[in-house]
């Protein structure tokens, strides 16, 4: 009976088309294949690459084997590959700088010292658009690369430096806003300082004495009561009168232009129980600015 069998099995082979193989379950291509850690690399192309084949992200850099090889062409057997202080996957995922160049924007300082040190972007050469690149602020003028203007006087840091005064100094420079300088009234057909003004103006002197590098043009008017001629030459009496207070009291005269301008633009300004009207008989003081800029705030 074993026999027919055996005969009949034969026949089946030899007759049958039946292909019976023996040896290993995989064929060499087959082995060729396998990605044991599924990152995306063979088990072959890891042990040329000398990566874990039984580790998907073998530097455990958050980025995977084949994504480093394949996508960013960074090492996948160093964490950080331009050396800068972050590793690739927080380069690539959460900061979008370049894994491979340690100073992704060019501004002089690497990205892990911009993130982890001076909290500026990593990829803007000025953070904080002052005009001025955070290398810059950082390592040659000691400003904070996060703030256009470190003193908080106005001025940016580039203006600052532009200007040629002090960017961490909030007094640097002494500036007189216009404004800032105190308008004198006179009595009628009057060009004396009275005790009131002098109060004003010794204010004004201590400002000017403050910023010396500003220079003032003192404008004075009259009421519209008389001539225009008559009025022309009593403002410029009243601006005298201020010019000669100011030197007086220390102003150099070379710091100091004056007007008279005859009768106020505006015919009367206030209306006073007194002759003519009080506020348009007055010297106005005007700061004049050494510098190429007026300050924000």
């Amino acid at each position: 009976m074993k026999r027919v069998l055996n005969l009949f099995l034969v026949s089946l082979l030899l007759f049958g088309g039946v292909t019976l193989q023996y040896g290993c379950s995989s064929s060499k291509e087959t082995t060729k294949q396998v990605d044991t850690d599924g990152d995306g690399l063979t088990d072959a192309q890891e042990a040329q690459l000398g990566t874990n084949p039984n580790k998907a992200d073998t530097d455990g850099d958050g980025l995977t084997d084949a994504e480093e090889v394949n996508k960013y062409n960074t090492d996948p057997l160093t964490a950080d590959t331009d050396g800068d202080g972050l590793n690739d996957g927080d380069e690539v995922n959460s900061y979008n700088t370049d894994p491979n160049k340690a100073d992704t924007d060019g501004d002089g300082l690497n990205d892990g010292d911009e993130i982890n040190q001076y909290h500026t972007d990593p990829n803007a050469t000025d953070s904080d658009n002052d005009g001025l690149s955070d290398y810059d602020e950082v390592m040659k003028y000691n400003t904070d690369p996060n703030n256009a203007d470190s003193d908080g006087d106005g001025f940016t840091d580039s203006q600052e430096n532009d200007m040629g005064t002090d960017p961490n100094d909030a007094q640097d420079p002494a500036y007189i806003k216009e404004g800032d300088l105190e308008t004198i009234h006179f009595a009628f057909d009057m060009s004396n300082i009275d005790e009131e003004a002098a109060r004003t103006l010794n204010e004004n002197v201590q400002k000017l004495t403050n910023s010396p590098k500003f220079r003032v043009r003192i404008d004075a008017y009259t009421d519209h009561v008389g001539s225009d001629q008559y009025n022309l030459r009593l403002s410029k009496r009243r601006a005298q009168a201020v010019t000669d207070f100011y030197t007086e009291n220390g102003i150099s005269s070379d710091r100091i232009e004056s007007r008279g301008l005859g009768k106020a633009p505006v015919p009367c300004m206030d209306q006073t129980p007194e002759k003519g009207c009080r506020k348009n008989r007055r010297a106005e003081s005007h700061p004049l600015s050494p510098y190429q800029y007026t300050p924000s705030n």
